[in-house]
């Protein structure tokens, strides 16, 4: 499979059709880029593109791993294990490019393609200003009392969505702390019991418990408003029956 300073691996990607991608040796490569610290990002990404380009891995930057599945040949899973080795190889290229403090933040992504697509989308400048948008969006929002909790509830997982789609790196648990964080002051002690739960809660258990509260809420509520109308009724009744017994 190795010929002279180039290896030379068989890719599976259609049954009947295995392209060959040769990966020159590691001599061969041009020179490492400086260590990308949230400056200059294009200059940065043009370099890194190039460098990616000497080495034969440049592809592995755009495109997906080739299907495989239990039932595939010998040959084509081979390839597979193949293109998951360059896909190593050109994800820890680009994280021992970031400084230390960006290698923290993004060394949790596993795809080459992935990270690469992430960095271009939070650092290319026309990205900026819609991110700037739905952070402020995010931010600003408090939930009222005015308003059904629940449909509030969607609106904020919509933002966080967004977020997400934006490629800001928010982990599970800040997304639900913010989230109790924005509830009502009227909701102030199941806010202080949701903080102090010992469990850490992910995002559908801490929508179930709001679901489970606002309808033990509302449920409250009509019986109240049942109660106040029947002693009303009841009342009344009593008045008439005085005024008749009076007449």
């Amino acid at each position: 499979m190795a010929s002279g300073d180039n290896i030379t691996v068989a890719i599976a990607q259609v049954p009947n059709q295995t392209p060959v991608i040769q990966v020159p040796h590691s001599t061969n490569h041009a020179k490492r880029p400086e260590k990308f610290d949230e400056a200059n990002f294009e200059r940065w990404q043009y370099k890194m593109l190039f460098y990616f380009t000497t080495l034969g891995l440049s592809r592995f930057l755009t495109e997906d791993a080739p299907p495989s599945n239990k039932n595939s040949d010998k040959e084509t899973l081979m390839a597979v294990d193949a293109w998951k080795h360059f896909i190593y190889l050109s994800q820890n290229y680009i994280l021992n490019n970031l400084s230390n403090a960006l290698y923290g933040v993004y060394c949790s992504i596993k795809s080459a393609k992935e990270l690469w697509e992430t960095l271009d989308w939070k650092y290319t400048t026309k990205n900026i200003g819609s991110r700037k948008f739905v952070i402020g969006q995010f931010l600003n929002y408090m939930t009222m009392n005015t308003k059904l909790l629940m449909s509030q509830v969607h609106e904020l997982k919509v933002l966080i969505q967004e977020l997400l789609a934006e490629r800001m790196l928010i982990n599970k648990t800040f997304q639900v702390t913010a989230m109790i964080e924005k509830l009502p002051p009227s909701r102030g002690n199941f806010k202080n019991y949701l903080k102090h739960k010992k469990n850490e809660m992910n995002m559908e258990a801490l929508v179930g418990n709001l679901r489970i509260k606002d309808d033990n809420r509302r449920s409250d509520k009509r019986s109240v408003k049942a109660m106040v109308k029947a002693n009303v009724v009841e009342h009344g009744n009593i008045r008439k029956n005085l005024v008749s017994d009076c007449c």
